[in-house]
């Protein structure tokens, strides 16, 4: 092949293929989207897939619509169940189904009607029913049941919205976020005070445990002192006692002892007597033999 037509082949179809872009003869649907073929004004029921299409020039015209997670804010003001004034602010994020989504278009219209038309509307009637069931404390403390009651009732919502216009599954909500919730000044004080009440009551619970575990311990270490003084009178006691025992036994097996023991606490002075009273303690003659004369 000649060269010349080598390149100039794939010049020519480059040129053809924008003359058939720019002349309506096609048209690209981006990734991410589906196109919405309408043909003078009829919507077509399938879907235009990403990629180039052709189209009838004058009569065809698509609508993209986007298929991707997108996401809803909505801010919704209610009663509480203790009528406290709360607004709440709500994140949706939801798909569109691209397989029905010529009908979605159809009936309900291009993503942005549907956000504004269905999607922010079911947002604000769920969060306002379900708002009413709970206290203003518990829409703080029980904020994921609320949350998750919240979602349940936009899907049960969004759902029946759908069967009523003949485009059930045209949504998938994928997940739904609390991102705030805001009270009255007047609730925000009550707050406030409660708290700071309730912190007090702790530190004075606190101090008093404190003071109650020190007089405990306090009166423990009285009592192990005491049980040891006891002990230690209690172990003198039994070894004094056992001492006078075995010297009482000891003094039954030898009468001598008794008076070895008299000697032993005798200071060497005689008492004076009067009359013929006899010298106590002694008994020469009973002890020293008399010594034969030579």
């Amino acid at each position: 092949m000649n060269p010349i037509l080598k390149t100039a082949i794939p010049l020519v179809l480059v040129v053809i293929l924008l003359l058939v872009m720019f002349s309506g003869l096609g048209v690209v649907v981006e990734a991410g989207h589906v196109g919405i073929l309408r043909t003078l004004g009829a919507v077509q029921p399938e879907s235009l897939r990403e990629g180039f299409h052709l189209k009838k020039p004058f009569l065809d015209q698509v609508e993209l619509m986007d298929v991707r997670l997108t996401a809803s804010h909505a801010q919704a003001t209610a009663a509480s169940r203790d009528l406290q004034t709360v607004s709440t602010q709500v994140t949706t994020q939801y798909s569109m189904n691209g397989e029905i989504a010529p009908l979605t278009y159809q009936r309900i219209g291009n993503l942005g009607k549907v956000s504004a038309t269905l999607v922010e509307p079911a947002i604000q009637e769920c969060v306002k029913s379900v708002t009413a069931k709970f206290t203003a404390e518990e829409l703080v403390t029980k904020r994921e049941v609320v949350k998750l009651q919240i979602q349940q009732s936009l899907i049960s919502y969004i759902n029946n919205t759908l069967k009523e216009k003949g485009v059930e599954n045209a949504i998938s909500i994928a997940n739904l976020a609390i991102t705030d919730f805001n009270f009255s000044p007047e609730f925000n004080r009550a707050i406030e005070s409660k708290v700071q009440a309730e912190q007090q009551a702790l530190q004075a619970k606190n101090e008093k445990l404190k003071r109650v575990t020190q007089a405990e311990a306090a009166a423990a270490e009285r009592q192990l002192s005491a049980d040891a003084e006891a002990y230690s009178t209690e172990v003198q006691s039994k070894a004094r006692a056992d001492a006078i025992r075995r010297e009482a036994d000891a003094l039954r097996q030898s009468p001598e002892l008794i008076q070895l023991r008299t000697v032993e606490k005798w200071d060497g002075v005689l008492p004076r007597v009067n009359g013929s009273q006899m010298v106590p303690f002694l008994n020469l003659g009973a002890e020293v033999e008399e010594k034969p004369a030579r």
